[in-house]
């Protein structure tokens, strides 16, 4: 429970992987006008301002476990068999059963009863509060925590349920993510994709780790789109080499944190009435910069460093919340460094799609290399040959700019599915042809890791993240101004 009790005061979310969300639906809502039910099995995830709920397991009834006659009446041992398996796993019980009707559903007093009643015995078994849910028949979850408090349980409504998958399906607490008002400076914008789709995007709580050449503009025209609520995750400030590339960034930004600039930004592009942009100075890699990573709906990768990728990718995967990647490699001739060409490619990583390491947007063994300091020791810098991937580091805006525009539109197609288009794919654009490939056909290897671990959540102990070099360098400069 002590993961619970950390943020009492914060948000309540439920996760689904989209493969069980399948399964449940087909369950629950059935051909013949009656409810239905099943227990399910829990694990959490923890972020700074967030309690999350992924549910990772189903505990279908069998004979003799319920009684169907319109409404649904579960039998004790159905209850008890639930409680044994959770507690054999270290994890928490759910109720998720089906209303006839659609959106976020209330509860009726028989709700309120049955989930009070299984909500004492559950915590005492698994440690973990109890957690229901009750499905609409247009597959839109409501979903609540029993919370211990005072000597009683009380409920406390979660504010959304994600089910995460090729798309990413959010169902919203109308009170605690309240929808936004239409205003005329997204007119435009509401036309191409719809108010409801609109209110889809708009309510995300988005991550952009890293706000640089590529982060700095997927701050900025997330603000213009009307999205409300970032969590903004950078350590570095602004150099003067930054400046051909960073959005809004001046002369007179030198030696501010790249932050700073982008929650400007933010504020000044802003199209919805109120915008909340959380500052984390920190890398992903440490447990500031993780523990806000794990508060979002949606995190957009915007890094280029083997470590921070391989976090983003376990996020993905154990926590359930998918990361938009993107990343450019510039090609230049290893003698006269005259310009040969450039790649950039854009992925969203998750469950039913291939995970970063699968796809090569990072080496396994170059974390190692990273989380050793190595790639901040000029020494071993300057034995490498001069075309090594440690050193590629040349970019230029237009790139940037066309990465950011991939990246949003990843976000766009898997929230919103305008024109029937949910999965892109892997997109590579190819600068000395000028065409985009596509690659949908892309899988993780036999035996993947991060496949096998969706929805473990905190159990996967510790996480992979610790002492950065790069993080502990960045805070010395910033001292020194």
């Amino acid at each position: 429970m002590q993961s619970f009790e950390r943020i009492e005061q914060g948000e309540i979310s439920v996760a689904i992987p989209a493969d069980l969300h399948v399964a449940l639906c087909h369950h629950l809502l059935r051909d013949d006008d009656q409810e239905d039910a099943t227990f399910a099995l829990y694990r959490p995830s923890v972020g700074r301002n967030r309690f999350t709920a992924l549910i990772f397991e189903l505990i279908l009834p069998e004979e003799g476990d319920r009684d169907v006659h319109g409404n649904v009446d579960l039998q004790p041992q159905y209850f008890r068999r639930a409680c044994r398996l959770a507690a054999a796993q270290q994890a928490g019980v759910v109720l998720l059963h089906s209303h006839l009707g659609p959106g976020w559903q209330d509860m009726s007093r028989d709700d309120i009863k049955t989930e009070h009643s299984y909500s004492a015995p559950a915590l005492t078994l698994t440690d973990l509060p109890f957690v229901g849910l009750t499905l609409g028949t247009d597959e839109t979850w409501s979903a609540r925590v029993w919370e211990y408090t005072d000597d009683v349980y009380q409920r406390r409504w979660a504010a959304t349920v994600r089910v995460v998958g090729q798309q990413l399906a959010m169902s919203y607490h109308d009170q605690l993510r309240p929808r936004p008002r239409f205003k005329e400076a997204y007119k435009r914008t509401v036309t191409v994709w719809g108010e409801d789709n609109h209110a889809q995007l708009a309510r995300l709580r988005v991550g952009i780790v890293g706000l640089g050449s590529v982060g700095s503009i997927v701050a900025e025209s997330l603000a213009r789109m009307g999205l409300e609520r970032f969590v903004l995750i950078d350590f570095d400030e602004v150099q003067e080499h930054n400046l051909d590339r960073l959005l809004g960034a001046t002369q007179e930004d030198l030696g501010k944190t790249k932050i700073a600039v982008a929650q400007r930004q933010i504020a000044r592009a802003a199209t919805a009435g109120e915008v909340a942009p959380v500052p984390v100075l920190s890398g992903v890699t440490e447990e500031a910069g993780y523990q806000a990573a794990l508060d979002c709906d949606v995190i957009f990768s915007c890094v280029d460093r083997p470590w921070p990728r391989y976090v983003l990718n376990h996020l993905a995967y154990n926590h359930l919340i998918p990361v938009i990647d993107g990343g450019i490699r510039v090609k230049l001739h290893p003698v006269t460094g005259h310009f040969e060409g450039a790649d950039w490619q854009v992925q969203t990583v998750g469950p039913n799609r291939p995970c970063l390491q699968c796809l090569g947007a990072y080496e396994s063994a170059d974390v190692s290399t990273e989380r050793d300091g190595k790639l901040d020791d000029p020494s071993y810098l300057q034995g490498l040959p001069a075309d090594h991937r440690f050193k590629r580091n040349e970019n230029i805006f237009p790139f940037s700019a066309n990465l950011a525009s991939m990246e949003v539109m990843q976000l766009i197609e898997q929230v919103t599915g305008i024109a029937n288009a949910y999965y892109f794919g892997t997109q590579r654009y190819v600068y000395k042809h000028g065409y985009i490939r596509v690659h949908d056909d892309r899988k993780c290897e036999e035996g993947c890791l991060f496949q096998t671990g969706i929805a473990t959540g905190d159990t996967q102990f510790p996480p992979p993240i610790g002492h950065d070099h790069s993080v502990v360098k960045a805070r010395e400069r910033q001292y020194s101004y």
